[in-house]
């Protein structure tokens, strides 16, 4: 009698414990997972040209040309400059202007900056570097001047254009100045 009544205590106490632990098991959960991926960002610029890099000078003629930079898609917010770099002779024979909406870096006479943030300056828009698409001989160019530059050991005026891009944002709450970008890049 002892062995059933212990067997039955058991079998009590087993079908306790089970609707315990069911109980507990039906209060139970479990979320989806989220998993994080963290991506590098970057920056992607390029210049291109569609006239061409060589041109015969004639005084007083408009010369095409029509050099854009452009912050790729899927580029960071960013400062976009061009330098512009002129051979000792360029300002004897030719002139340009500057295309609107580019800002003289100051301090800095040869690069312009402009922020293209998505807002009015769009990423993935080409910018035109020359006003017009264009750079003009001089009409005061004379034929000796001409002449000289077939002379052995010449410089022919040169106009070389680079863009740059350096990120916009320090952090989440502050922008770098255009100069700050600038030195970002220089001192690289």
């Amino acid at each position: 009698m002892k062995k059933k009544g212990l067997a039955l205590f058991l079998a009590l106490t087993l079908l306790v414990v089970g609707v315990v632990a069911g109980t507990l098991a039906w209060l139970t959960a479990k979320s989806d997972v989220v998993t994080n991926t963290f991506t590098t960002s970057d920056i992607k610029v390029e210049l291109k040209e569609t006239t061409g890099t060589e041109y015969k000078m004639i005084p007083g003629y408009t010369i095409s040309k029509n050099p854009k930079a452009t912050v790729l898609a899927g580029s960071e917010e960013c400062y976009l400059f061009v330098k512009l770099d002129k051979s000792a002779s360029f300002d004897t024979y030719l002139e340009y202007v500057i295309a609107d909406g580019w800002t003289k870096l100051d301090g800095v006479d040869t690069v312009y900056y402009r922020v293209v943030d998505g807002t009015t300056n769009q990423i993935g828009t080409p910018y035109s570097v020359l006003k017009d698409d264009q750079v003009t001989v001089k009409g005061s160019v004379t034929k000796e001047q001409m002449n000289a530059l077939d002379a052995e050991g010449a410089v022919k005026p040169t106009l070389t254009i680079t863009a740059y891009a350096s990120q916009l944002h320090k952090n989440a709450t502050e922008t770098f100045s255009a100069s700050e970008a600038w030195n970002n890049i220089a001192n690289k």
